[in-house]
C-alpha cells in the first residue's frame, strides 16, 4: 500500500510539476557586427534561453507536451562595449489536434531593438521597473506569444496576458528605448498591444479561436467543414480591416498565416473561395501571389 501510495504521488509531481510555458528557442545573429565568434553572444543566447525556458511566466500549469513552442532570432547589428542594438524575429507556433502539424500563430519583426548588457549579468524581470530594456524585450514578446497561444484555445483566453504585457509597455515608456511609446511609429510594440487590449479589435481574438478550433483542430475529421469554419473566421479579420485598413495586427496575421492559408485552400474538398480571393486580397494585397495559388 505504502509503494503504491509513493508511486500516485510521483506520478502526480511529474505532470503537475512543470510550470514552465515556453519551449523557445533563441539564436544570435551577430555577423554585421564583424565580431561574431566574440563569446559574449554566445553567453547572451545561452542566457536568454534559460530566462524564457526556466521562468514561470503564468500561474498555470503545464504539461512537458503542452509547452508554447517558439522562436526568438536576435540579429545584432551594432556592438560597442555594453551597447547592442539590432532586430528580433519572434516565431511561435500551437500544435493541431489530430495531426503532427504545427500552425504558426506570430510571427513578428522587432525592427526596435536597442539594450545594455554585461556578460553574465542576471536578467531579472520586474514588471513594476525598467531595470533591463532586453528583459522587457524578451518578457513583452513572451506574454504576447503566451496570450495568443491561450487565444487559440479560448474564446477571449489571450486577454489576462496581453494585459501583462501591457504592463510592460507602460513601465517601459518612460525610458529612451524606442517601440514602447505612440510616438514610436505604426508598427511598434506598443502598436501591437494596443489593437490587443482595444475593443476596435476585440474580434481579433475571436477570429483566432474560430480558425484554430473550429478550423484546423477539425481538419483531420472534416475537411470540407473546417475550411468553411476558417472562411468564416477570415471574414471576422475582414470586419476589422474595413474599420482598420492594413492594420499592423493584420499584417502581422498574414505573415504567420501566408503559406498555411494558401496550403488549406489549394486542394481537398472544394469550398466556394472567389469571396474569399476578394477578401485576402483587400487585406493583405502584398500577398496576391499566394492568393491567386487559391482554387
Amino acid at each position: 500500500m505504502r509503494n503504491f501510495i509513493l508511486f500516485i504521488t510521483l506520478v502526480v509531481f511529474t505532470t503537475t510539476s512543470i510550470a514552465q510555458e515556453l519551449s523557445a528557442t533563441v539564436y544570435i545573429d551577430a555577423e554585421q557586427t564583424g565580431q561574431q565568434n566574440n563569446q559574449i553572444f554566445k553567453t547572451l543566447e545561452q542566457q536568454l534561453t534559460e530566462f524564457l525556458n526556466n521562468r514561470n511566466w503564468t500561474d498555470e500549469s503545464y504539461l512537458n507536451q503542452e509547452r508554447i513552442d517558439c522562436n526568438f532570432t536576435l540579429i545584432i547589428s551594432s556592438f560597442d562595449g555594453t551597447s547592442f542594438g539590432g532586430s528580433l524575429q519572434v516565431q511561435s507556433s500551437r500544435p493541431i489536434f489530430n495531426s503532427s502539424y504545427n500552425a504558426p500563430v506570430y510571427n513578428y519583426n522587432d525592427r526596435q531593438v536597442t539594450f545594455q548588457y554585461k556578460e553574465f549579468e542576471p536578467l531579472v524581470f520586474n514588471i513594476n521597473q525598467l531595470e533591463s530594456n532586453l528583459v522587457a524585450l524578451f518578457s513583452y514578446h513572451a506574454y504576447t506569444i503566451i496570450g495568443l497561444d491561450a487565444a487559440t484555445f479560448e474564446e477571449n483566453g489571450g486577454d489576462t496576458y496581453f494585459e501583462i504585457a501591457k504592463q510592460i509597455v507602460n513601465t517601459a515608456s518612460s525610458s529612451s528605448y524606442e517601440g514602447w511609446k505612440s510616438t514610436d511609429g505604426t508598427q511598434s510594440r506598443y502598436r501591437y498591444n494596443d489593437a490587443m487590449v482595444s475593443n476596435v479589435y476585440r474580434e481579433f481574438q475571436t477570429a483566432m479561436y474560430e480558425y484554430h478550433r473550429g478550423g484546423l483542430d477539425i481538419m483531420e475529421s472534416n475537411q470540407k467543414q473546417a475550411k468553411e469554419n476558417i472562411i468564416e473566421a477570415l471574414k471576422v479579420l475582414k470586419s476589422i480591416n474595413d474599420r482598420r485598413p492594413n492594420s499592423f495586427v493584420l499584417r502581422t496575421f498574414f505573415d504567420a498565416k501566408v503559406d498555411e492559408i494558401k496550403s488549406i485552400f489549394s486542394s481537398g474538398p472544394q469550398v466556394n473561395t472567389a469571396t474569399l480571393k476578394e477578401s485576402l486580397n483587400r487585406m493583405a494585397p502584398t500577398r496576391r501571389n499566394a492568393w491567386g495559388e487559391i482554387n
